[in-house]
């Protein structure tokens, strides 16, 4: 039986990885971030190691000043990577017939807390204050307001799971005939807020993070936007399958034995009309925290075995929140994209001190890759505060007409 396809046509991607398909590639090829850097000003007492996009973000047009924040800018640079295939989308199905989701955390809140520190320094807000700077919606309606579509849009917000969550979504306005087509995503910008919150539950690393090692001490929060088109009519890069769950175990702590997690994992393999066998590597939410890596470890062990190559990509982008989905995910596009001389799989980085609490994994070594092969299937995961989970699978060669 033929396989219902959804397809993720382009990509356009940045953070500290690089800008751009091509730089983000070569970074994971072996190029060690530049951009994984000690900063000032996000605490009140210390730097911090953050995630960082230093490049030059283009400035948003003049029409649109009023959506201008730094997590728009972010998503506005992704976007413009691949506006010619978004003008060529809006020629074929018109704005009416393509959505926008977009998943995200802090959203424009940095701009807020600027403008109400101005407001408490001299009693007026700034000129420049726009109160839905910061609402969770702000970057949903800008794309929105930029390609002047007229599908639905809005945001997706479970804190680490956020964009991950918005394939869920972007996926059920497709089969519901809402869409032709939905530009879906994630952004995050760094802000004092978040790093601050996350330097109170003690979970931030004072160095670079160092995911399944038994010296692994907290995260680097990062920053970030990656947009796709999603579609059904047309692409190389399938969405097989995503899978949700939540296990609602604490308000920040995982369920230590990866309840939730194992059974995200499980749907998204039924989704897809896949075995544990068909995945031939996973991107580890790998977050570096002491009770993430443990439950994850469980949890990937007893679902897909220890075979099954794995790492995490944090300690090359930092923990970039409501955005980690979507560029894990991107990471997983990228690889498959190469499928044809070998596909790539992200080094996993860290000290090699195994925990002997962890079950071990098949962390991916220096240039390793998998073999080039009609099928490959490749499995994201994502865990969030209040225990939503999800795990999304991308593949190339499954889809049959």
């Amino acid at each position: 039986m033929a396989r219902h396809a959804f397809y993720l046509s382009s990509l356009g991607i940045i953070s500290a990885l690089g800008s751009g398909k091509a730089e983000t590639a070569a970074t994971l090829a072996g190029r060690r971030p530049a951009d994984m850097i000690k900063r000032s000003g996000f605490l009140p007492d210390r730097d911090t190691i953050l995630g960082s996009v230093t490049a030059d973000l283009p400035a948003l047009p003049p029409q649109l000043s009023a959506h201008d924040t730094r997590n728009n800018r972010l998503l506005w640079a992704a976007a413009s990577q691949i506006n010619d295939e978004i003008d060529a989308l809006i020629a074929t199905y018109g704005r009416q017939r393509i959505g926008v989701l977009i998943g995200t955390s802090t959203s424009g809140i940095e701009e807020g807390t600027n403008y109400y520190q101005h407001r408490i320094e001299t009693g007026e807000f700034p000129d420049t204050f726009r109160y839905e700077h910061q609402e969770i919606g702000s970057p949903s309606a800008f794309l929105r307001d930029a390609f002047q579509l007229g599908g639905p849009a809005y945001s997706v917000s479970t804190a680490c799971s956020s964009s991950a969550k918005a394939f869920a979504s972007g996926m059920r306005l497709l089969n519901a005939d809402i869409c032709d087509a939905v530009l879906v995503g994630g952004v995050d910008s760094l802000c004092r807020l978040t790093v601050g919150g996350f330097d109170t539950l003690q979970s931030l690393s004072m160095s670079i993070c160092n995911p399944m090692s038994r010296n692994r001490d907290g995260i680097n929060i990062g920053e970030g936007a990656a947009l796709f088109i999603l579609r059904k009519d047309a692409g190389d890069i399938e969405l097989l399958g995503v899978g949700e769950s939540s296990d609602a175990y604490h308000p920040n702590a995982p369920h230590p034995d990866g309840v939730g997690a194992a059974r995200a994992m499980r749907i998204a393999l039924a989704h897809a009309g896949l075995t544990a066998d068909d995945i031939a590597y996973i991107n580890l939410h790998g977050t570096a925290t002491q009770l993430n890596d443990v439950m994850e470890a469980k949890a990937v062990t007893e679902v897909l075995g220890s075979n099954v190559p794995a790492s995490s990509t944090k300690p090359l982008t930092g923990h970039s929140l409501g955005a980690a989905g979507a560029i894990e995910a991107a990471i997983l596009w990228l690889s498959l994209s190469e499928n044809k001389t070998g596909a790539p799989l992200p080094q996993h980085r860290w000290d090699g001190e195994r925990d002997d609490d962890i079950p071990e994994l098949n962390l991916v070594a220096a240039q390793q890759s998998v073999a080039p092969a009609d099928r490959l299937a490749m499995m994201s995961n994502s865990f969030a505060f209040g225990g939503s989970n999800v795990s999304v699978i991308l593949g190339k060669g499954w889809t049959t007409s």
